[in-house]
């Protein structure tokens, strides 16, 4: 005895078992969406009137987010938008109010610059000079002459850089390198003052300004030295080249490859732990002969030694150091000491270790060093200077030198 159910020819029961499937999966989403299948109907229904209201209800208030049908999601607030928006384009848009001195711009400078620039934006130590190779005529022509007679040895920030508003966005998205985005618009003006004094382009009295910056990008010493006739200047412009894509019978492409002469490797210290660890980490650890693994194990080996420089694990490490996990070594990276401080090796300044031996055995070293790091200064340990750290508390610093002295562990 058959049911009707088994009566029906199998392409029947495919059909119906397909539709059934269908509406089970139809009836997940809406559940997913918090819709009942009523719901969604009526809601089908009046999604013109639903469309309208949401788009009187924004022209109404800019700032309330608008509702994605089936409430999944929602547009970005012109709040969230704007926290990402601070570009500053070579005309200006972007550019936010404010003003700063070139005497202010200075102090800021001695205090978040100058560890890694020098005191007069010359140094090449750790990056290229930011100021030198530019003259008087270079900022009434606006080509820079060195460049085209190729005679500077170093080609410095000024040299290059073609409008203020590059040097402006950068210092306020990328600077101090320890603490990116951590300066007000009337500091990063300031900065941007004092660096255009030290080469001579503003007077030391000078006040920069979104009201007079666009004077002052007349007298930048390259802002002839750039060209926009090519495609990447305007939107919609064509490339300015006429290459075909090669379809087949294509030559090997070349292969661009870099180097680092022996005499060179460590010139500047341990290249891979002058990289932020956030992110993949390209520098190539400098104390070691030339990597020959392949190119995953190399990127581990480099990874690996960058985050040991600064006194942290490895994640694939069965355990933690004591440093990365010393409350000590949690306010150094707070307070961006590891930005410029090794726990075992040299980078801008003397390693941890460095400094635990040369202060070994003396009864007030912890009052010294407390002084020292609070006061800044240079000398002791060559010629980068140390920006005073007067910012931090003072028993937070007895807790990071008392760390120091212990080796850091």
């Amino acid at each position: 005895m058959f049911t009707s159910t088994e009566r029906m020819p199998m392409n029947t029961l495919r059909r119906r078992a397909q539709a059934t499937a269908v509406v089970l999966l139809w009836a997940g989403a809406l559940a997913v969406a918090g819709l009942t299948a009523t719901a969604w109907f009526a809601e089908s229904a009046h999604a013109a009137t639903a469309t309208t209201k949401v788009t009187q209800t924004a022209a109404a208030s800019p700032a309330s987010p608008t509702k994605a049908p089936g409430g999944i999601g929602r547009d970005a607030t012109p709040a969230e938008l704007g926290a990402w928006d601070i570009d500053v384009r070579p005309d200006f848009k972007g550019l936010p109010k404010g003003q700063g001195s070139v005497a202010d711009g200075q102090k800021l400078f001695d205090a978040r610059c100058a560890s890694c620039h020098g005191t007069f934006g010359e140094s090449n130590e750790v990056f290229n000079p930011l100021v030198g190779g530019t003259t008087a005529d270079d900022i009434k022509t606006g080509h820079v002459a060195s460049l085209r007679a190729n005679n500077q040895p170093v080609r410095t920030t000024l040299m290059k850089v073609d409008t203020v508003s590059t040097m402006w966005d950068y210092i306020r998205r990328a600077m101090p390198w320890n603490a990116p985005r951590s300066l007000t618009p009337d500091e990063v003006y300031a900065v941007t003052a004092y660096i255009l004094n030290l080469g001579e382009i503003v007077p030391a009295d000078f006040v920069l300004s979104d009201k007079n910056i666009g004077d002052v990008q007349k007298l930048m010493p390259n802002r002839n030295g750039m060209t926009r006739a090519h495609g990447m200047w305007r939107v919609g412009d064509k490339p300015d080249t006429h290459n075909k894509a090669c379809m087949q019978d294509c030559p090997e492409a070349g292969i661009v490859t870099s180097a680092l002469p022996a005499y060179a490797r460590d010139a500047h210290g341990d290249l891979a732990a002058q990289n932020r660890v956030i992110g993949p980490v390209r520098g190539v650890d400098t104390k070691l002969p030339p990597l020959s693994g392949t190119a995953a194990q190399n990127a581990s080996v480099r990874r690996t030694a960058a985050l040991a420089t600064l006194g942290m694990a490895s994640p694939d490490a069965p355990a933690q150091t004591a440093a990365a996990t010393s409350p000590a070594a949690t306010l150094a990276d707070k307070n961006g000491c590891l930005a410029c401080h090794g726990v075992t090796d040299k980078k801008i300044g003397p390693a941890f270790s460095e400094v635990a031996a040369k202060y070994h055995g003396q009864s007030n070293a912890t009052d010294v060093l407390v002084a020292k790091i609070r006061a800044g200064g240079a000398g002791n340990w060559g010629s980068m200077p140390m920006p005073p750290q007067s910012q931090v508390a003072e028993t937070d610093i007895r807790t990071m030198v008392d760390w120091i002295l212990r080796g850091a562990h």
